[in-house]
């Protein structure tokens, strides 16, 4: 990749994470209600994936598991999130998602969804897909949601 083109992808990178983040302060309670910002990189794995130990949903969200374990305190406190003992390991906890995060999770769904609609009104449905497609392209590079890093280049 040539250093403009380099440069020129930060930038607008940079620019995308900006406004990622004055959307997420302006719209937080609309987008999320009582559930907390972090609480959709926890509910999602849950749903996609089943209940799980903090540790896996820690390993999904490349972040420590005391930071993990705090925020589902939170989540547990609101209602979004159900505890029960590990039937393999009466130590551990197995986290699921309860009706309540489920219910969250297709509201956000539904914000997010009016948002982009509203954003990509003027996009052809091949342009978005290529978006789609190149931005799931981007984050698998970057290494986005792995539990390990990526080996490097041979």
């Amino acid at each position: 990749m040539a250093q403009d083109t380099a440069d020129r992808l930060t930038a607008d990178l940079g620019q995308l994470i900006r406004a990622g983040r004055q959307l997420s302060h302006h719209a937080a309670h609309e987008l999320y209600g009582d559930l907390p910002g972090f609480g959709w990189a926890l509910l999602a794995p849950l749903e996609r994936d089943g209940e799980q130990r903090c540790s896996a949903l820690a390993a999904t969200a490349g972040v420590d598991g005391s930071v993990v374990s705090r925020q589902l305190a939170v989540l547990e406190r609101s209602g979004y999130v159900v505890r029960r003992p590990d039937p393999d390991d009466g130590r551990a906890s197995l986290i699921g998602l309860s009706e309540a995060g489920a219910a969250a999770l297709e509201r956000t769904r539904e914000v997010r969804g009016e948002w982009a609609a509203a954003a990509l009104s003027g996009w052809t449905d091949e342009e978005a897909e290529t978006l789609c497609r190149l931005l799931e392209r981007l984050t698998a590079d970057l290494g986005v949601g792995r539990a390990t890093k990526p080996a490097p280049a041979a």
